[in-house]
């Protein structure tokens, strides 16, 4: 066995201040982004209080690694809405439907009128050919198929 000793990482205050931030933002208890921000590289970098680029894999590849692994294996969670989201997509998806009924209103009314168009020709058409038939002189032929008329 090796009698190397591993001298633990040095981490600096620029990293704690990330990881800190990585932390609230896993809790979901922000300090200067908003309450439900999602978490991702940049927001770590912001809650932290830093420019968004100053978390850089270069500089902390563990820490990015990091994130981006919470991030992939978190990412199902991360779709949730804040309450106003969730009522604009109502909205949005009530006023889908409102005019989706309104279309289907329309092509039911031009279907009805369609129908009432046609049952009213067919009416006419009925009419004429019994107006037609009524014209026509007595026939003298008689049906060969016909077995009562032999």
């Amino acid at each position: 066995m090796s009698s190397k000793a591993v001298k633990p990482k040095k981490i600096s205050k620029a990293e704690l201040k990330f990881r800190d931030a990585f932390e609230r933002l896993k809790l979901g208890k922000t300090d200067i982004l908003p309450k439900g921000t999602p978490l991702s590289q940049n927001n770590v970098a912001k809650e932290a209080g830093v420019d968004s680029s100053a978390l850089r894999r270069a500089r902390f590849p563990e820490l990015v690694s990091e994130i981006q692994d919470w991030i992939e294996t978190h990412k199902d969670e991360q779709t949730q809405k804040s309450p106003r989201q969730m009522m604009l997509a109502q909205r949005s998806r009530n006023r889908d439907l409102k005019e989706k009924y309104k279309a289907l209103e329309e092509q039911r009314d031009k279907a009805l009128g369609q129908l009432l168009d046609a049952q009213a020709r067919i009416l006419d058409i009925t009419l004429e050919n019994q107006r037609l038939r009524a014209q026509l002189p007595e026939s003298n032929v008689r049906h060969l198929s016909d077995p009562s008329k032999r």
